[in-house]
C-alpha cells in the first residue's frame, strides 16, 4: 500500500474503493472493534454514545427504520430488539455476510441488502426514521445525492440522525496522542483522503466536508437541521480508535452527530 493522498475521485471510483476496502477488512474490523460495538448495541461513536441512553432517534417501537451503511448491522439488531421494523443496507457483501453470522449468534435477524447510498432500492416515503453511525455518508463523493435519496424514502416529518468524523478532526493527523494536537491540513481542503494500491488504484476513500458543507447538503436536500451533538470524551474511557483516545479526546471534538427532519 502506498502513502495516502488527497485527490479528487468520481462517485464510481469512490464506490469501488469503498466496496474493495470494506470487503477486505470485514473480519479484521470485527476482530478489532467487535467487543466495543457489541453484537446488538447501537453505538454512535468512539466516545461511546449509546442510543439506549441517548435516545437520539426518539421512540422506535412500531416505527419503520432504515440503517444506512449498516456494516455488520449491530445498530439495526438493537433496533429490532426495541420493536422497530428495520431494514438495513451496506455496500460490502462481506460485511453483510458477517451480519448474518451475528444474526444466528444472537437470534435476532435483520433484513439486509447490498446497495449504494446514492441509489437506494426503496420506495418513496417508506420509512419513518433513517439512521447511520459512521456508515456510508463519509464514503460517498456526492453527499447531496445521498441526502436526496434519504429524503425521498422518508415519510413527511421523518427523522434523519447520522454520525461522522467531526470536520475539525480532519485538520489533524490520525494520532490519538498529544503529538497529534497540531494542524497539518487545511480545514477547507475538501479533497478526500485516499489510499491506493501498488498500481495506483484507489482502495479506500473518505470524504471531508466542513460543518457548513454538511448544513448546505442537508438543507439543499430539503431537510431541517434540528441539532448537532459533539460528544465530549467520557472520564475514564480508555478506548483507542484511530485518532480517538483519552489523551486527545477531552481537548478536541472527534465526532459530529447530526439530527434533522423532513418537513
Amino acid at each position: 500500500m502506498n502513502e495516502p493522498v488527497r485527490v479528487e475521485l468520481t462517485e464510481a471510483e469512490t464506490s469501488r474503493a469503498s466496496r474493495t476496502y470494506w470487503d477486505e477488512v470485514a473480519d479484521e474490523y470485527l476482530a478489532e472493534h467487535g467487543e466495543f460495538l457489541g453484537e446488538d448495541r447501537f453505538i454512535w461513536s468512539p466516545e461511546g454514545v449509546d442510543e439506549a441512553d441517548a435516545q437520539l432517534l426518539g421512540p422506535v417501537r412500531g416505527r419503520r427504520v432504515l440503517e444506512v451503511g449498516c456494516g455488520a448491522a449491530q445498530c439495526s439488531r438493537w433496533l429490532v430488539t426495541q420493536g422497530a421494523d428495520v431494514v438495513a443496507f451496506d455496500i460490502s457483501v462481506e460485511q453483510l455476510r458477517i451480519a448474518k453470522t451475528l444474526d444466528e449468534r444472537t437470534g435476532t435477524a435483520v433484513r439486509t441488502v447490498a446497495a449504494d447510498a446514492v441509489a437506494l432500492p426503496y420506495r418513496d416515503a417508506s420509512f419513518d426514521i433513517v439512521c447511520s453511525a459512521f456508515g456510508a455518508l463519509p464514503f460517498v463523493a456526492d453527499a447531496g445525492t445521498a441526502f436526496r435519496e434519504i429524503a425521498r424514502v422518508l415519510r413527511p416529518a421523518g427523522t434523519l440522525v447520522f454520525s461522522v468524523t467531526h470536520p475539525f478532526r480532519w485538520t489533524m493527523p490520525d494520532d490519538p496522542s498529544p503529538a497529534g494536537l497540531r494542524i497539518t491540513h487545511s480545514y477547507f481542503d475538501r479533497r478526500p483522503y485516499v489510499e491506493v494500491d501498488s498500481s495506483g488504484t484507489p482502495v479506500y476513500a473518505e470524504h471531508h466536508r466542513t460543518t457548513g458543507d454538511w448544513i448546505r447538503e442537508l438543507t439543499g436536500a430539503g431537510f431541517v437541521v434540528d441539532d448537532l451533538l459533539e460528544p465530549e470524551w467520557p472520564a475514564g474511557h480508555e478506548l483507542i480508535w484511530g485518532g480517538w483516545g483519552p489523551e486527545r479526546g477531552p481537548l478536541v471534538p472527534g465526532t459530529a452527530i447530526w439530527t434533522a427532519h423532513k418537513p
